[in-house]
């Protein structure tokens, strides 16, 4: 999307499932865990750029010798500094250490992050921190093996602060109240729970404390821990943990809004966020990843067994729509279709836009995410064209000339690569007026793309503030002197804030609110907006579920047509002289076209779980009084 926003995290896990040494001898290198892991976190970077981290468990080893080891960053290229960090280590004791390089037990013992077990993460700071204590994985420290834990996820709880209270009901004095913190502090809670049981059992059925280790790592029941500690979780969530012995989870959140992808074989299990990733790195097919089902958990014990587990009743499935129509790579297989789809399916609303005068109309697309619906879209005036040639064709058919036929298939949609986006301009200077001057140069046009008076349509993936279309790509494109200027957004209308993972928090920011704000301006009906305040204002000390979202009301009034048309108010700036016009997606479009992903919460206001409804109307609350906070 042309506006920058932070969204979805990014989570790797790999578990092998034979000795290092078979690595070796396979694939040449006992390092593949960690090749692979490098991989993997790389072919997700699209899902964070603030920070990185990686964690390690070896199996069996002796006390004394370390087990774990993390490595985090919030460096520029947060990936590349973590692995240079973890090869710099490894390669000092390769080089300081003669015949290490080929005695794979003696390298398990004595190099940092070479094991069995990896988890890796990468970050998007949806709360502006961007500390290195705010980059994951966790990590929850003891000193019985069994209650280490290891957690990172791709998630945000909408309740935070009933989670903290909860935690400090239990008797416990966490050190921050975030979201990361809380979810991991209720699993360790529960997993102490639970150790501390069953090495009361071992210990009256006659073990000794070193005899009752191994036992307590077969026995530890990983499915109960995760459901004594979800229970009264609300958000959207893939979240993922190791515990120190070796046993490992990915535990998904009922609605299916985060997601995650698993692959197994006698080698390896792997979990990420995204499906080709592990079709990639691991040369496997798509019908080998398999997605991980809403309110479930994969769980690997130590002994390799892996557990597909039922934590949570599955609610209405509500996977995020905005995975397809942005943030995952477009190389999943499925995603690319709908991605086209969603392309051709506005093409109805384009041609009524231009006229259907394709021969007068240049079609392109910004940003470069973009580009796959740009195909659909432009696939779709191909038919459109064709199906016009066939109809002059035949009525013209008893007076063709070659020279007429000639003309009439010569006629094409016209597609030209109109912006290019610059390197990053630093936007140095304090006075607002020179800022926006410069911001308005961060796209090049390709002059002599189009002529003048032609219509110039230009495909988005959404539209969120608007904020770069009127600053830059509007300013930039009306130098071409089209006629017309037609924004297409392969998405709807965002009118709603997101508390699962994406940062749109503050309503004032996004421009379908603004515009729906200004309607009622311009209708004199603004008494409303303090209307939907009271009521949200009534609601504050409801239960969850007793709240609903009154925000729907402020945009009833008016038609999708009528906010499409006063965002194009909004956005176009003062001196442009084109036409400006602005086309949507609509939601059962968008439906149609991603029928697997239906979560539509930001477009709509149906939001998938209770919480939801809380933090839409705190989020009113917050624009009505002032409030720059975030409503979760």
């Amino acid at each position: 999307m042309s506006d920058a926003i932070k969204h979805e995290c990014g989570i790797a896990l790999v578990r092998l499932l034979k000795p290092l040494e078979y690595y070796k001898e396979k694939y040449g290198t006992s390092f593949y865990g960690i090749q692979k892991m490098y991989l993997m976190m790389e072919k997700q970077h699209n899902r964070g750029q603030d920070g990185a981290g990686l964690a390690s468990i070896k199996m069996d080893m002796e006390p004394g010798e370390r087990y774990m080891s993390r490595v985090r960053s919030n460096q520029q290229q947060p990936i590349q500094d973590i692995f240079t960090q973890v090869n710099t280590r490894i390669n000092g004791i390769l080089d300081s250490t003669p015949g290490l390089i080929d005695d794979i037990e003696a390298q398990k013992r004595k190099l940092p992050y070479l094991g069995e077990l990896y988890l890796g993460h990468v970050r998007y700071g949806t709360f502006g921190k961007n500390s290195i204590e705010s980059v994951h994985p966790f990590l929850r420290q003891n000193n019985w093996m069994h209650r280490n834990l290891i957690v990172a996820g791709n998630f945000n709880m909408t309740n935070v602060n009933e989670l903290f209270d909860k935690l400090v009901r239990l008797g416990q004095h966490p050190k921050e109240k975030a979201d990361t913190i809380t979810v991991m502090e209720r699993i360790g809670h529960f997993l102490d729970d639970e150790v501390s049981k069953l090495y009361k059992r071992f210990k009256k059925e006659g073990y000794s404390k070193i005899e009752a280790s191994p036992l307590i790592a077969e026995n530890l029941n990983i499915a109960k821990i995760l459901k004594r500690s979800a229970k009264s979780w609300d958000g959207g969530y893939a979240m993922a943990g190791l515990i120190g012995h070796g046993d490992a989870f990915v535990l998904r959140d009922p609605a299916g809004i985060r997601p995650a992808y698993y692959y197994q074989d006698d080698e390896v299990v792997v979990i990420a966020s995204e499906r080709p990733v592990i079709q990639t790195v691991f040369n496997v097919s798509f019908e080998n990843v398999k997605e991980i089902d809403p309110g479930h958990a994969i769980i690997v014990k130590k002994s390799g067994e892996v557990q597909n587990k039922k934590i949570l009743e599955p609610l209405e499935r509500k996977a995020c729509s905005f995975e397809r129509i942005y943030f995952s790579r477009g190389s999943d297989k499925e995603i690319y279709e709908e991605r086209k789809l969603l392309g051709k399916l506005l093409m109805p609303q384009i041609l009524e836009k231009i006229d259907s005068d394709l021969e007068n109309t240049v079609f392109s697309y910004i940003p470069n995410t973009a580009e796959t619906s740009y195909y659909g879209m432009v696939k779709e005036a191909q038919t459109y064209l064709n199906n016009k040639k066939q109809e002059l064709i035949l009525a013209e058919m008893d007076t063709m000339t070659p020279e007429r036929l000639k003309e009439i298939l010569n006629v094409r949609p016209r597609i030209e690569k109109i912006a290019i986006k610059d390197a990053k301009l630093r936007t140095f200077i304090a006075d607002d007026n020179s800022r926006d001057d410069l911001v308005a140069h961060v796209y090049d046009i390709t002059y002599g793309s189009v002529k003048e008076n032609d219509n110039l349509v230009i495909i988005d993936d959404s539209i969120v503030r608007g904020t770069t279309l009127k600053k830059s790509i509007l300013r930039i494109l009306d130098r071409l002197n089209p006629k017309k200027i037609v924004v297409v957004s392969s998405a709807p209308q965002i009118r709603y804030p997101d508390c699962y993972g994406i940062d749109m928090a503050r309503l004032e920011d996004l421009v379908a609110f603004r515009a729906a704000l200004a309607l009622h301006e311009d209708a004199g009906t603004e008494d409303i907006i303090e209307d939907i305040y009271q009521r949200c204002l009534s609601q504050v000390d409801y239960t969850d579920t007793d709240v609903v979202n009154v925000v729907k009301d402020l945009y009833a009034p008016f038609t999708n047509e009528q906010i499409s048309d006063k965002i194009a108010t909004l956005l176009a700036p003062k001196a442009l002289k084109a036409e400006l016009d602005i086309v949507f997606q609509s939601v059962e479009k968008l439906h149609e076209a991603c029928p697997k992903n239906l979560g539509d919460w930001y477009f709509t206001g149906d939001y998938p779980t209770p919480g939801g409804n809380r933090v839409v109307n705190r989020a009113f609350i917050n624009f009505f009084e002032g409030n720059k906070e975030r409503a979760y």
